[in-house]
């Protein structure tokens, strides 16, 4: 068991702007779920105990959201960057909040239910220094691998890759050593390094099961798509209620028409004789009467009217 994880929060989400203008990546809501809970709560289902955090963009939200400093009873540790670090930077920063020998990063943009135990049985099993939950997707397929070993990332020997990295993976303290203190890295571009001076970097291939990257609109509305359409819901979630497409006190006039995938936040209104049509609808957003929504977002507390398609508000 690995008692402790990085979770990775300190993202821009440039490609989600306007949404995350006023509020990080990692907390937009998922059928009223933010997202980087899903991430905990899949930790916990593998036996996580503690978390850190690392924070940049809208810092406070972040801290409103974590005000108790945990999660479902376990420790939460916020770590802010001023100047943002990458992935790699980001795990050198909190260095001093990580004391166990072996640790796991999740990246906090990422919704899946792909079976942790595999990842960590190879941990055990090969001594690696990392290893890593791959998947064959549709990205950037930029990791060779050749059994269970990772023979290359993003070409950089000459071998042709066929996976992508998953977002999620178990490391040793050794990982501090290679990354310099308080500059900006990537973590592919130290694996890739380590590679090449024969560090033992290990791949679990994890196809089954969903895996969302949460990264642009087009993807997270596909996301709600997917859960709607498939009836989607994670077993790590089986005591939890969700997905909620109607908060409960969420106001829709009698006369208005919901279709498709949708979800309507905790205090919204939707008045007479609306309609939506897959469209997100976060807390408190109010939609006008004979107003028609097909495609949108509507962030937190906003108002809106007309006939609007492919819009976030």
């Amino acid at each position: 068991m690995i008692a402790e994880a990085f979770v990775l929060g300190a993202g821009l989400g440039m490609r989600l702007r306007p949404l995350t203008e006023d509020r990080p990546k990692p907390l937009i809501p998922v059928f009223q779920k933010p997202l980087i809970t899903f991430a905990l709560d899949h930790l916990i289902a593998a036996g996580v105990k503690s978390f850190v955090i690392n924070t940049h963009h809208r810092p406070a939200a972040f801290e409103e959201f974590f005000a108790n400093g945990e999660y479902r009873g376990h420790p939460v540790q916020l770590v802010h960057e001023p100047e943002i670090l990458g992935t790699g930077g980001g795990i050198k920063n909190v260095e001093s909040f990580l004391h166990d020998e072996l640790f796991i990063t999740y990246s906090g943009d990422i919704l899946t239910d792909i079976d942790l135990q595999p990842l960590l049985d190879e941990h055990s099993r090969a001594g690696n220094d990392v290893t890593l939950i791959l998947r064959e997707t549709n990205y950037g397929q930029d990791v060779a691998l050749e059994g269970n070993r990772v023979v290359d990332m993003t070409n950089r020997y000459g071998h042709a890759g066929r996976y992508d990295f998953a977002g999620v993976c178990v490391w040793t303290r050794a990982i501090f050593d290679r990354i310099p203190p308080g500059r900006h890295v990537s973590y592919i571009t130290v694996l890739a390094d380590w590679i090449g001076q024969g560090g033992k970097i290990g791949g679990v291939v994890a196809n089954e099961g969903k895996w969302f990257n949460i990264g642009s609109r087009r993807e997270y509305l596909g996301a709600h798509r997917a859960i709607e359409e498939e009836k989607w819901k994670p077993d790590y979630l089986a005591a939890i209620d969700w997905p909620v497409r109607i908060a409960p006190d969420a106001r829709i006039d009698s006369t208005a028409r919901l279709a498709g995938f949708y979800s309507v936040g905790p205090g919204c209104r939707i008045g007479a004789e609306a309609a939506i049509e897959d469209t997100i609808l976060w807390p408190g957003a109010q939609i006008a009467s004979r107003s028609h929504l097909r495609n949108c977002i509507v962030r937190s507390g906003r108002k809106t009217e007309g006939d609007l398609s492919d819009t976030d508000i």
